[in-house]
Formats: C-alpha cells, sequence, structure tokens
C-alpha cells in the first residue's frame, strides 16, 4: 500500500504582547487509508480531545495539550523540560546563548514545573493516538521553533514584523521535517494573518522554485519541487487533523514558558496569573513588576514585544515602482496585504 507524508503547522502567540511565538508542526505518513481519514471529521469519541485547541484549552487550563505532546514525544519524559528538549528543533543551548545572563532564568528556570495531565486523560488520548494510526496515520515527528521576545524585537528593528517572523518560522519547520521525511510532503499551515500571495514574503523558502496553485482569501497553495505542497488555510486549526494537534502541543509549549515568566517576578498571593495577551491581568502584571524590573536590570527587550506598525494604522509611503506595482496586482491582492509590504525587502534578504 503506498504512503506520503503529510505535515501540519500552526502557531501560538502571534497577537501576543508577552512571552514567546510558538510554531510546531507534526509530521506523519500516512497510507491511502490515512489520507481518507484525515479528509474526514473525526469520530465523536475523539471531538471533546481533540479539535481547535481554542475549544477544548483555555489559558490556565493546558492539561490536554500536555497530554498530546507527551502522548506524542514519549510518556516517559520524566519532566516538562525534558519534553521540551524533545520538542524544540534548536538546541536549548543556542536558544539560551542570546540571554543576558542575570535574566536567562526568565525564560529557562524549570524550578516548581510539573506534569498537570490527569492518568486518566493520558490514557484517553494515548487511546486516540492508537486509534488514528491504526486508521494508517502513523506519526513521524513534533518539532517547535520558538522565537523569544528579544528576537522578535531585534527582527522589528530590521523591518521584520511579526507576521513575517511567523512566515518564515513555518517555512523553517516544512524545510526541517521534509529533511526528515526524505520525500516529498503536503504542507498545511494555518493562513498567516491577511496575506493572501506569499511568495513575497518567503524567507527560508525564497528564490526556491515553485508553481502558484491558487492564492485565494480561504486557501493559499504552493509547489515546490522536490519539497511538495506547502498550503496556507484559513481555520486549519478546526479542520485538520494534524494542525490541530501542532495547535494543541504548541498553546502547551507557550504556557510552559509564560508560567517560567510569572514565577521570575514574585508577587502578592493570590495574583492570577497573565496569559501575556492584550487583557486586563496581563497589563495589571507589566504594571506590578516594572519596579521588579528595573532592580533587575531586565532589558524591555526581553520583557514585551514593540508594537508592529501593522497595529496601527499604516504610515509608509510606497516607492514609484512598488506603486506601480501595486497599481497591476490591484485586482488580485487584498488591501490587508498591503499592511504587511513594510520591510518586505529586508525580510527577503533575512
Amino acid at each position: 500500500m503506498s504512503s506520503s507524508f503529510r505535515l501540519g503547522i500552526d502557531e501560538n502567540g502571534l497577537g501576543a504582547r508577552l512571552g514567546p511565538l510558538v510554531v510546531t508542526s507534526v509530521l506523519a505518513e500516512v497510507d491511502e487509508r490515512g489520507a481518507r481519514a484525515l479528509s474526514r471529521k473525526l469520530p465523536k469519541s475523539m471531538r471533546p480531545d481533540l479539535d481547535d485547541s481554542k475549544r477544548v484549552v483555555a489559558h490556565g487550563d493546558v492539561a490536554l495539550g500536555e497530554a498530546w505532546a507527551r502522548a506524542l514525544l514519549g510518556i516517559d519524559a520524566k519532566s516538562p523540560a525534558a519534553l521540551l528538549e524533545r520538542l524544540l528543533i534548536d538546541a536549548r543551548a543556542e536558544l539560551r546563548a542570546p540571554c543576558p545572563r542575570h535574566v536567562e532564568a526568565q525564560c529557562w528556570s524549570e524550578s516548581d514545573e510539573g506534569f498537570s495531565a490527569e492518568p486518566e486523560m493520558l490514557e484517553r488520548v494515548l487511546a486516540h493516538r492508537a486509534a488514528l494510526e491504526r486508521r494508517g496515520i502513523r506519526f513521524v515527528a513534533v518539532r517547535s521553533r520558538v522565537v523569544c521576545t528579544n528576537r522578535l524585537n531585534e527582527l522589528r528593528a530590521r523591518g521584520i514584523n511579526r507576521f513575517v517572523a511567523d512566515l518564515h518560522a513555518m517555512e523553517s519547520l516544512v524545510l526541517a521535517q521534509r529533511a526528515l521525511a526524505r520525500a516529498e510532503l503536503h504542507a498545511v499551515c494555518g493562513k498567516v494573518g491577511g496575506i493572501g500571495a506569499y511568495s513575497r514574503f518567503f524567507g527560508p523558502l525564497g528564490g526556491r522554485l515553485h508553481a502558484t496553485l491558487q492564492e485565494k482569501p480561504a486557501k493559499s497553495a504552493y509547489h515546490f519541487p522536490g519539497i511538495g505542497e506547502v498550503s496556507f488555510v484559513r481555520d486549519a486549526d478546526g479542520r485538520d487533523v494534524l494542525v490541530m494537534l501542532a495547535s494543541l502541543v504548541g498553546k502547551y509549549v507557550r504556557e510552559l514558558f509564560m508560567a517560567r515568566i510569572a514565577r521570575f517576578y514574585p508577587r502578592p498571593a493570590p495574583a492570577s496569573a497573565p496569559s501575556g495577551y492584550h487583557d486586563p491581568v496581563s497589563a495589571a502584571f507589566v504594571e506590578e513588576t516594572a519596579l521588579a524590573r528595573r532592580t533587575r536590570r531586565v532589558p524591555e527587550s526581553c520583557f514585551e514585544r514593540a508594537r508592529d506598525d501593522v497595529d496601527t494604522e499604516p504610515k509608509t509611503k510606497a516607492a514609484p515602482a512598488r506603486k506601480q506595482r501595486v497599481a497591476e496586482e490591484k485586482g488580485r491582492t487584498s488591501a490587508t496585504l498591503e499592511l504587511f509590504t513594510e520591510g518586505c525587502s529586508d525580510a527577503r534578504r533575512a
């Protein structure tokens, strides 16, 4: 029976104020039965545990994401840190290297960490994995790329906004998983912001020969000879099983880092844990830790993201050549895409 490789990729933390951007990929080898299974709805018995992460997990309650991470990466991992070591595509030492020594513990302290998923939940998720494998879906690898706050701020200073940083992380995972599969694959990624035409923003995939299969609001797809098909699909985290899994695992990873950040700044109990998004609890956390951050000499670039220009009204004046190009593409390029043009040329060189 012939087989092929499928890849699901999604992000967590793209719109956050604090904490990292986490991009996660799940690679599976599927036979004909597996391909059919991925094209259909999941059995009702699985849906409470495998769905769009926004429906089944929430800030402060990501035990299900943890359970799936352990089920996919190995239940023999003794701690969250050991699980993270298996998951991250970049070596931990490489990720920690840019951190000022006195601030390193903000994201990398493992103190007071432990697993939270109940044995019953873990057994249930393991049974779901076994059922998917019986349907012809063999899980091969799960990998995440973590882009820390300081790195996002560095990229922004070079004209590469968070949307393009997210896209480039997705591309790097496609290439890494393609190397592991040693065969062409079909990658499904969550849509990145309002981008419709991705070619002009490609980084790791930039300059590679490819054909545009379609560019529509719901889906943009490209074929790269030797790599395979790469699609960006709206609401993929609620439709594609592998993207659902990537989103669930990524949610757990981001919550793990946010918990470390919160523990680094002791506050009077019972202080609510910040999600890191633009909400009142996270805003209060920023205010309450201001003195501690000054005392500890924590660089602002390591703590809070600078706001992208796309978060406000665009103020960039396009060069004449760009104006002409935009006019030529007006019929097929959405207005939202123009929010991303700033830093486009820098992104290609990155």
